[in-house]
């Protein structure tokens, strides 16, 4: 294994976020929730907020107050606004409750949950975090992602269908495949399924073959995704998505990245043994956060 960032003392990892901006990166562990600040490729302090089993993890973007955190736990969804010291708060709300989670992600300014028994929730957080709407929009078989208006589940990808809007009417809507294990949905639609990853065009177009296990996308033509435990990074900003546009991509360790992220400027992946890299443009750089059991990541603009 390479070393892990030799070239950063502990002295510029202090101080790098106060001139470079930072951006903190939330990694779903069966141990709990694991923070690591990020300035641009540079990896800075790293620590536990959160010691309760985690399924998997999403920022809410808000205008008018801190973005919210959710995390996806076997005893619900908690909640935190994003800062410094994070506060975890249970939605206590029906239909979602103390309901088993296995995945959150994050649509039409509200998270959508899903269960273990198949059910998709919306929630809304408005300004008063404590108070919490939720509803059903549907089920799905063994769900496993969720990204934008896209569910992956075993019995293929799912998508929201609705109008927007609080008062907005939504429902699930099979959108075809098979075995689905994740999605991006933001952008151009990608999805990771047993037999590889494929692209919305003219129906479900194949973009790699493989069993493809994650794949994430920034909306602006930047994508990753892991087929056959390599990292393939989507090399063209031209519209195309096919095989010829997508290439391997060498991490600095030896591992399988299990989880896959996207930040402004910043692509991360954390691998199953629980490294964090990140790669800002000019190469990947990595940092060992000592966790296991990595179920995704999740991104937000602190400062």
């Amino acid at each position: 294994m390479a070393p892990a960032e030799d070239d950063i003392s502990i002295e510029e990892k202090r101080v790098y976020a106060g001139t470079a901006g930072r951006t903190d990166a939330y990694v779903a562990t069966e141990s709990g929730v694991v923070r690591v600040a990020l300035s641009a490729d540079k990896i800075g302090a790293f620590d536990m907020v959160a010691r309760d089993p985690a399924r998997d993890a999403a920022v809410l973007p808000r205008r008018d107050a801190a973005d919210l955190l959710g995390v996806a736990t076997p005893d619900g969804l908690r909640i935190a606004p994003v800062g410094d010291d994070l506060a975890f708060e249970p939605v206590a709300v029906d239909p979602v409750g103390s309901k088993s989670l296995v995945a959150v992600g994050v649509h039409d300014d509200a998270f959508l949950v899903a269960g273990e028994d198949g059910e998709v929730d919306r929630i809304e957080v408005g300004d008063d975090v404590a108070d919490p709407t939720a509803a059903s929009i549907g089920a799905v078989s063994d769900p496993r992602a969720i990204d934008g208006p896209l569910v992956a589940a075993g019995d293929g990808v799912h998508r929201v269908t609705g109008g927007d809007g609080a008062n907005a009417t939504r429902s699930l809507t099979a959108v075809g495949l098979n075995d689905a294990r994740d999605v991006a949905g933001v952008g151009m639609p990608l999805a990771a399924t047993d037999s590889g990853v494929y692209w919305l065009g003219n129906g479900w177009m194949t973009a790699l073959e493989g069993d493809a296990s994650a794949v994430a996308a920034d909306g602006d033509g930047h994508a990753m995704a892991v087929v056959d435990g390599d990292l393939f990074v989507h090399e063209s900003d031209g519209g195309e998505w096919d095989t010829e546009t997508w290439g391997v991509t060498d991490l600095p360790v030896d591992e399988e990245p299990v989880a896959l992220g996207y930040g402004p400027g910043v692509s991360v992946a954390v691998t199953d043994a629980g490294t964090l890299c990140v790669d800002a443009g000019d190469g990947w750089r990595h940092q060992v956060v000592g966790v296991r059991g990595v179920a995704g990541v999740a991104l937000a603009v602190v400062e």
